[in-house]
């Protein structure tokens, strides 16, 4: 074509399918304008320039990718980086898609990222810190790429975690913060910026993730920043936080633990609490323990309490070298662990509430402590005035104007007038202000440091918050002039800091003081200070020459401008010593005081301080609106004993009159020979008056603020009291000043009378008024209201007042337990605080008692306050009367440790008292209050001052009293021996000879003691209590270090006493391990039965306690279970060696020897060996029931012998009830061995017969009808029948035999009933006539006159005796005759010993011999008749004759069976379950009813009525009064014994009648039989499968033998039964097996069927072998033995007791007892009469009058209490009067005057009497 002209056309599609076409002359075209990254069809035609086109040719192309333009990153986080671009031009935006690489620069890790439609992206996921570079390219169509645009960039750094302040002081804080996330690899560091105020002040680097900031402003807000910053300072964002720096008070409560009390105060109960520091005397080891360590010391007023240091782990280590001498030099002086003890004090200030800043300022005082007058709070710039803080602190002291009358000044120091020395610094002074203060203050021989200063041990640290503080002490004059520093008292005042800060203190002192007295530095820049706008004191210019800035020329200066005289400046010269400096000092403060200078009150300086805008501690509105209650009941008080008489009626004469009527009503002293009860009646109705008087006072306005104020706000309640107890105090203190004046003048000018001294005697005793008297008022208040009915308005308006009361005790204040003037307890207000204390401590009120017994005036009361930090109510001019109890609490943490909530204090009124000693009662008064006390407490403090030793023996005479009380009513309370006022440190070396000299007279008191207290078995003191004369000795040194007013408390006091404390406190743990701990209630129940006990003169046995009675009651409960279970296993190994001995001979049991004796001899080694099993059994229980914690074991500890001899006393009677049960069965077993040889040999024979007939019959072999076999065996039987010899047993002469038996048990008695015995022909005519005793004759006129007076009763007595005897000997004959078994002589000897037993038993009735032998004439009679006939019954049943005629026809049938070879297994099963398993059954089930009767009453809904002999008489009594029938009552009283046997078993009857309960016992012991035979088939199956034995008769007799060996000790199998079932025997063992089971099955459900239809109980009871009623008798009868004078049984636990009591008491009317002269009924009550004058006569005391009082020389076993109080009898009273005209005529008396009280007796009345008599709740 190269000559044909042409062109060419090049054509293509774009992508919206529009066609381009070019013309171009060249091979070759550039197309321009197209998209880039499309896909383009070419196409290319030659073309000629006729137009004519060739075919084309075509390509397809893709233009290239374009790469994104103007890549730029958006932003950056910590994981994330945002990017954006530009997308290239003419990309359409299918075409948007791209693909994003980025690659980390630290770790080189790549990864990618696709996205479309968008030209920007946040890629996340990144990792913090790090540098990345992105690329990103265009993805095409097709896939590929273009070319990539990449920009670089770094993700944000992590910031540090959250921000937390490790710690915060006033110029430092600590921070800590997390580090950054996910910056593992790369190098950081963090910055710390601070601000405040929006300035930034400081930027730290560290590479720590903590740091501290040091010096900050103290209260300062700062902002704090953390940020993470790299290496190219890169910074991540900041975190921050914002923390205040503490205040230097802020600061310092941290680190002493304080910070949060600032706002929650310490309270004074919460300082007081008992935990584990107060048993440890560890060295303190850390900040936060030293404010503890000065309040524990402080309250113990310990001199030490100030030394504050902390004992270093490290101590500092002794320098070896000059180099580390020089270390130590340049070393920080003031470790972190050193705190000045002012700032403690400031502190401790300032976290306390006002009560107990007011206790720590008494401590202080008596420490001479100088105490805070002004406490500055550093933090609000500002100081309070602690006026209510020294309310408290009262001083006696002697002017020397008193010196020469001897006279004193006693008053409260806020309310008196003082001249005020005080003492400032102007600048950094080289003289120290406060070691001169102490050196004024002191004499060289008794110097003190009141005030801390420099050289003390911290003194030197720098003041960190008590800069500011104004410090108040006193000096006193002891009227010494050659002691005495001043001779008047003097205040002087010290403020801490320069003065030039504290402006307001210093203007504060100027308007109050006599003098200030400024120790200056430098005057010359601020000596304007010195002269405020009011200055009323004096100044003093104190400066040293010897100082750097002293200038005599400026000093003259500014004393011309102050006007100061030479007087008024003191200056220190070079050539002046400390002590003519000091000396110097003195004489200007005496100048002062001799100018007649001018005196303020503490009390009047609130006026000065609220003018200056100083608050005072009282301002508070609790504060007062408290003293204006307690104000507007004392400013009434003018004359003290009129204000008592016309506010405080109540505890006046009527309640002293009341408290001696209650006495008397206890002793009886005054009833003469009158009639008791009356008499008793009488002083009843004088108390009811005597209440109605007082519920006729209407409260008093006295009374009504009082309550009103005691009923506010916990805060406002204490204040109150404070207040109130002030006023009093003070008042008392003006009323006394003024009587002890006037009784030194009387004295003085007219000794010789007598009248007006008493007068005036009584005057000061009268003039005491406390907060403890409007106490007792509010409880007399409520006992004259509880007096009045329940509905009456007056009671239920006092009915708050118990939970008031409670409420002061547990807010710590004491309540009164003995009212000291009155000499009682008001018995029900006391219980109904307590009561009301339970309930508000929501029962968590578990007690340990403390209490204190001494001379008066010991220290006693100061012994407590100082071990407890407590304050006792003690009447200002009289020491303690009565007793006080105080609760403190004890720390939750040392609850466990302690074992119990509170302790209780008791305070007691001093023994010995002089203000008591002229009474003739005074040592009965010390005796009570000492046995109350040491009764009601754990630990019981002898206080012996050694002063008073003299008197030591008769304090110890009154102890050993109460401790011997305690001892013999089961309490046994420690004893601490204080010996005060020794103060050498080898006196309990050397006191080794003294204490063993205490013991002496201890031991030789004790036996005084107890043979006043008629106990001569305590021997030695420790007979009666735990004493270790090692141990329990303490000795104590004087209480004052030198002279008081001045005399510090002596260190050796405080710390001689905390040792004391601590290990009391150990005592305490040792007494809580031994006995349970008393709750609050329990602690009642010993006030109550301790006070009553001590009213009357014989303490011991007087004493009941519910606690007591209650600890007794559970001894006898388990006591009781432990006698049931080892007689119930004895009676039940008993039955199975009777079931033995009973199959002897029948059934072979394997070890069983052939001969019976041998086997008589094992069952009784058994026996012995299960009796000493269970008698070791039961004394093992009770020696671990006594070392039990709970249920007051240790109360009951005096019985424990009685029960050990009741254990011994149990197995000697089960033994010999066991001995004569073997030995009878063993006796008939041996006698029935012949009689069952010939039996046994009858039925070989007629076997061998039988098979012989059976034999002779099969010969024949002809077809024999039954009539032919029946004939055919008639005829042999009768011949064989014919040959036999049929001899039985021998009948025996059992009258004959008896009356051998009763002759040899009367052999010792004299010939007289010998010679009876000799007239008695025949036994068995004797006891046909009821038994009658006979009247016995008396020679002398006398005894035959009161005979005839009282023979009606004697008889009586000895009747129903002898009634009693021979109707148990009745029931013991009928029992026996009732086994069906043959007579043994042992029957007869166990009625005689039955018979010896209840007679030695009521020996008391002095019965003759001859009335001996009659009974048991009488009785044997009635045994001989009936065993004579149960012998002759026994002897017909057991006829060999008849015994084998009985199973003739059984015979019969099985020789027919055996002729037509018939099957027998189903007849014989029916046979042997028939005649030997039926009545085995029965009679097992029979013999196990008994027990499980017992069984069943003992754990059923009433069981509690036999868990003791308590319940017992309880219940019956109770179900008596219910029914209220007189002859009831008659039979309880005069048949006792009868009574109750007839009151069980009809109980007993009574639960068995219904819902089948008796049926159900039946049938278990019915299963549980029926298993066992069951049982018995299965073992004989397996042994017969077992065996290779041939089917013949010979194998199925050894199987059922088997089964009945198996059965063996459970069943007696009948033995003819048996012998009758294996004769002709010819079955398959194992279908007879099969057939046994299904028989045995069916005698079950007939058995059953039976038990249901026998609907008689009572036959059923009857008919056992085993009596259940009388197995509960046993349990509850007890004893037997009754009152001698009202017959009311004896209810003591056991068998064997020592002496016999009960609860209740009746009249004596009751038992028959009348006046010999008007022969009315007695209705005396033994419980009174033996603590009264009267006296009684019967046969022991020879009819002549013996007194009540002595009852125990006649009958030495019965402890009757005397206990006279109207509950104890209201139930017989209620009964002799409900039925006295019955009564009378019964006993053929007259009806007994009643006292007219008893008619108002009401049934429930009575019922109560009953409950509280028998401690039921």
């Amino acid at each position: 074509m190269d000559a044909v002209p042409h062109s060419f056309i090049v054509s293509h599609c774009s992508p919206d399918n529009q066609k381009r076409k070019t013309r171009t002359d060249d091979t070759h075209s550039v197309i321009s304008n197209l998209q880039p990254g499309s896909v383009y069809t070419f196409t290319v035609s030659t073309a000629l320039d006729n137009g004519q086109l060739s075919a084309p040719v075509s390509t397809t192309t893709c233009t290239n990718l374009a790469p994104p333009e103007e890549i730029k990153i958006n932003s950056t986080g910590v994981d994330r980086v945002s990017l954006s671009w530009r997308c290239p031009d003419g990309m359409t935006r299918p075409q948007k898609r791209f693909k994003i690489t980025y690659i980390n620069s630290v770790d080189r890790t790549k990864a990618s990222v696709k996205i479309k439609d968008t030209d920007c992206a946040v890629i996340d996921k990144l990792r913090p810190g790090r540098q990345y570079t992105f690329s990103v390219a265009t993805v095409g169509s097709n896939g590929k790429l273009s070319k990539a645009a990449s920009i670089s960039a770094y993700t944000e750094l992590s910031p540090p975690g959250k921000i937390k302040t490790e710690n915060i002081t006033s110029k430092s804080v600590t921070l800590s913060w997390a580090k950054p996330a996910d910056m593992e690899g790369i190098p950081f560091k963090f910055k710390v910026t601070y601000a405040t105020s929006g300035e930034e002040l400081q930027v730290i680097n560290t590479e720590s993730s903590t740091a501290t900031i040091f010096n900050l402003e103290k209260g300062t807000g700062y902002t704090f920043s953390v940020s993470t910053v790299l290496e190219n300072n890169h910074q991540s964002q900041a975190v921050s936080i914002s923390v205040k720096t503490k205040t230097c008070l802020e600061d310092l409560l941290h680190d002493l633990g304080l910070e949060h009390q600032l706002k929650n105060k310490l309270t004074l109960s919460t300082v007081l609490q008992i935990d584990d520091t107060s048993i440890t005397d560890e060295p303190t080891d850390s900040l936060k323990s030293l404010p503890w360590c000065f309040l524990k010391k402080l309250i113990m007023a310990n001199v030490t309490a100030r030394n504050t240091k902390c004992a270093t782990s490290n101590p500092d280590e002794t320098p070896q070298d000059i180099d580390s001498v020089l270390a130590h030099l340049s070393a920080d002086l003031y470790s972190s662990d050193v705190i000045n003890p002012l700032d403690i004090i400031t502190a401790l200030f300032l976290c306390s509430d006002s009560f107990l800043q007011q206790e720590m300022v008494l401590k202080m005082s008596m420490c001479q402590f100088s105490v805070p007058l002004l406490l500055p709070n550093c933090d609000k710039q500002q100081c309070t005035l602690m006026l209510w803080a020294m309310r408290d602190i009262v001083k006696k002291f002697r002017p020397h104007s008193l010196a020469d009358t001897r006279g004193f000044v006693e008053d409260n120091i806020v309310l008196t007038d003082l001249p005020i020395m005080s003492f400032v610094r102007l600048g950094n002074c080289s003289l120290s202000k406060s070691q001169i203060l102490n050196n004024i203050f002191s004499n060289p021989q008794q110097y003190h440091d009141t005030f801390v200063h420099h050289d003390m041990e911290c003194g030197d640290c720098p003041r960190r918050i008590s800069d500011g503080l104004v410090e108040i002490s006193w000096y006193f004059p002891g009227g010494n002039r050659n002691i005495d520093i001043f001779t008047e008292p003097v205040a002087l005042a010290n403020l801490r800091g320069d003065i030039s800060s504290f402006e307001t203190q210093y203007s504060f002192l100027c308007q109050t003081s006599t003098a200030v007295f400024i120790f200056f530095y430098d005057l010359e820049h601020s000596y304007k200070l010195l002269t405020p706008q009011q200055m009323k004191a004096e100044l003093f210019l104190v400066g040293n020459s010897q100082c750097k800035t002293f200038s005599a020329e400026s000093l003259k200066k500014i004393a011309s401008e102050l006007k100061l005289k030479p007087s008024n400046i003191i200056i220190k010269r070079k050539q002046m010593n400390d002590a003519e400096f000091v000396k110097k000092l003195r004489s200007t403060v005496n100048d002062v005081l001799q100018r007649s200078p001018s005196k303020v009150k503490v009390e009047s300086m609130s006026e000065v301080a609220h003018e200056l805008g100083i608050p005072v501690d009282e301002d508070c509105p609790e504060c007062q609106e408290a003293k204006q209650k307690a104000d507007a009941i004392t400013s009434n008080i003018s004359d003290i004993p009129k204000y008592k008489n016309r506010q405080l009626p109540l505890q006046g004469k009527v309640w002293k009159e009341l408290a001696k009527l209650e006495k008397e009503e206890c002793r009886l002293k005054k009833a003469g020979y009158q009639n008791i009860e009356e008499y008793k009646c009488e002083l009843r109705n004088k108390k009811q008056q005597l209440r109605k008087q007082q519920a006729n006072y209407d409260m008093t306005e006295a009374m009504t603020c009082f309550i009103a104020g005691i009923s506010s706000s916990i805060t406002e309640r204490t204040y109150f009291l404070k207040w109130m107890r002030n006023n009093l105090d003070a008042l008392s203190r003006k009323n006394l000043s003024g009587l002890r004046e006037k009784y030194r003048e009387v004295c003085q000018n007219s000794s010789e009378n007598k009248d007006l001294i008493a007068d005036l005697d009584k005057q000061i005793s009268n003039s005491s008024l406390g907060v403890e008297h409007f106490l007792r008022e509010m409880g007399q208040l409520y006992e004259a209201a509880s007096s009045l009915p329940s509905n009456d308005p007056y009671q239920q308006q006092m009915q708050h007042l118990p939970t008031l009361c409670a409420k002061l005790l547990l807010d710590g204040f004491p309540l009164e337990l003995v009212d000291g003037d009155a000499s009682n307890i008001p018995i029900k207000w006391v219980s109904d605080v307590l009561t009301a204390l339970h309930h508000e401590v929501q029962s968590n009120s578990r007690l340990l008692v403390v209490t204190v017994l001494g001379v008066q005036s010991t220290g006693k009361s100061t012994l407590l306050n100082t071990m407890f930090g407590v304050q006792f109510a003690v009447s200002s001019g009289r020491c303690t009367r009565g007793a006080f109890m105080l609760l403190i609490k004890v720390k939750d943490n040392f609850k466990k440790k302690l074992k119990c909530d509170f302790v209780m204090v008791i305070d007691t009124e001093g023994l010995k008292s002089p203000e008591l000693a002229q009474l003739a009662d005074s040592y009965e008064h010390d005796n009570e209050l000492a046995t109350l006390v040491v009764g009601l407490s754990d630990i019981t403090i002898i206080n012996i001052a050694m002063e008073n030793s003299t008197e030591m023996k008769d304090i110890l005479q009154i102890v050993v009293h109460a401790f011997l009380r305690m001892k013999e009513v089961g309490k046994k309370p420690k004893c601490q021996f204080v010996h005060q006022n020794v103060a050498d440190v080898s006196a309990h070396d050397k006191n080794m000879r003294d204490r063993k000299l205490l013991l002496e007279q201890l031991n030789e008191m004790t036996q005084a003691a107890a043979r006043m207290e008629k106990k001569g078995s305590n021997r030695k003191f420790t007979d009666v209590m735990e004493y270790n004369p090692e141990r329990d000795n303490w000795y104590i040194p004087g209480l004052w270090h030198g002279n008081p007013p001045m005399a510090p408390v002596n260190a050796g006091y405080s710390e001689s006493v905390s040792e004391f404390k601590r290990n009391m406190i150990e005592v305490f743990k040792e007494c809580k391990n031994k006995a349970h701990t008393n709750q609050i209630t329990e602690f009642l129940e010993w006030t109550r039965s301790l006070w009553k006990a001590v009213k009357y003169e014989n303490f011991i046995f007087s004493f009941r306690n519910s606690l007591v009675a209650d600890a007794y009651s559970k001894l006898c409960t388990e006591f009781n279970k432990w006698e049931w279970s080892f007689r119930k296993h004895m009676y039940t190994w008993g039955s199975n060696a009777e079931t033995k001995i009973s199959n002897f001979g029948t059934i072979s049991l394997q070890s069983q020897p052939s001969n019976i004796d041998d086997f008589m001899d094992i069952l009784k080694c058994d026996a012995a060996i299960l009796l000493k099993k269970g008698e070791k059994e039961i004394l093992d229980n009770l020696a671990e029931y006594y070392e039990r914690q709970e249920g007051h074991v240790y109360l009951v500890e005096k019985y424990r012998e009685d029960f050990v001899n009741s254990a011994k006393s149990l197995c000697r009677e089960i033994e010999s009830s066991l001995k004569n049960t073997l030995e009878a069965a063993f006796e008939i077993q041996k006698g029935m061995k012949k009689l069952d040889d010939i039996k046994k040999n009858h039925a070989a024979v007629m076997e061998q017969k039988v098979l012989e007939l059976l034999e002779r019959c099969r010969k024949i072999k002809a077809d024999f009808s039954e009539e032919v076999l029946d004939k055919e065996f008639q005829n042999m039987w009768i011949k064989t029948v014919d040959e036999l010899s049929f001899k039985g047993l021998q009948r025996r002469d059992v009258p004959q035999d008896a009356f051998i038996q009763l002759r040899f048990n009367l052999v010792r008695q004299g010939g007289s009933v010998l010679e009876m015995l000799n007239e008695v022909k025949h036994l068995d005519q004797c006891g046909r006539e009821p038994f009658v005793v006979k009247d016995t004759k008396h020679k002398n006129f006398f005894k035959k006159l009161y005979h005839t007076l009282f023979k009606e009763e004697q008889t009586m007595k000895t009747q129903q005796m002898s009634d009693s005897i021979t109707e148990q000997c009745r029931q013991f004959i009928l029992d026996k005759v009732r086994t069906g078994i043959d007579y043994h002589n042992t029957y007869i000897r166990e009625l005689l010993n039955m018979i010896d037993e209840r007679l030695e038993s009521n020996k008391e009735l002095e019965t003759s011999d001859r009335f001996e032998a009659c009974l048991k004439l009488h009785i044997c009679g009635i045994a001989a008749r009936a065993f004579q006939q149960m012998h002759d019954r026994f002897i017909k049943v057991n006829d060999p004759r008849l015994c084998l005629e009985q199973y003739k026809e059984q015979y019969c049938a099985d020789f027919k069976d055996l002729f037509h070879e018939r099957d027998q297994c189903q007849k014989k099963a029916e046979e042997f379950t028939q005649l030997c398993l039926r009545p085995a059954v029965r009679a097992y089930v029979t013999k196990c009813l008994g027990p499980d009767i017992v069984d069943e009453m003992l754990t059923g809904k009433s069981s509690v009525d036999y868990s003791t002999r308590s319940f017992f008489q309880f219940s019956i009594l109770k179900q008596l009064l219910s029914e209220e029938k007189f002859e009831n009552y008659v039979k309880y009283i005069q048949s006792y014994e009868d009574f109750v046997k007839k009151w069980i078993f009809g109980k007993i009857t009574e639960h068995f009648s219904t819902e089948n309960q008796i049926v159900e016992l039946e049938e278990k012991q019915l299963k549980q039989i029926i298993q066992k035979i069951k049982g018995a088939i299965a073992d004989a199956q397996k042994r017969q499968s077992e065996g290779s034995h041939c089917k013949d008769s010979r194998n199925i007799k050894e199987f059922i033998q088997d089964i009945c060996s198996n059965l063996a000790e459970k069943l007696v199998i009948p033995r003819d039964g048996l012998e009758a079932v294996m004769m002709l025997n010819n079955a398959n063992t194992e279908d007879f097996s099969q057939c046994l089971k299904h028989v045995v099955g069916e005698m079950e459900q007939g058995i059953s069927a039976e038990f249901h239809k026998e609907s008689d109980i009572e036959k059923k009871l009857h008919n056992l072998p085993f009596k259940p009623e009388n197995e509960l008798f046993k349990r509850v009868f007890g004893c037997g033995k009754q009152c001698p004078f009202c017959k009311a049984p004896c209810e003591a636990g056991g068998k064997d007791h020592k002496d016999h009591w009960t609860s209740v008491h009746r009249p004596q009317g009751l038992g028959g007892y009348r006046s010999v002269t008007t022969y009315k009924l007695a209705c005396e009550i033994c419980s009174s009469d033996v603590y009264s004058e009267r006296k009684f006569k019967n046969s022991l005391t020879d009819w002549k009058l013996h007194p009540y009082k002595d009852y125990r020389t006649l009958y030495p076993d019965w402890n009757i209490p005397p206990d006279t109080s109207i509950q104890t009898t209201d139930y017989w009273k209620y009964v002799f009067r409900s039925f006295n005209q019955k009564f009378a005529k019964t006993y053929n008396a007259k009806p007994a005057d009643m006292p007219p009280d008893w008619c108002e007796i009401t049934k429930g009345q009575a019922m109560n009497s009953l409950k509280e008599s028998f401690n039921m709740k």
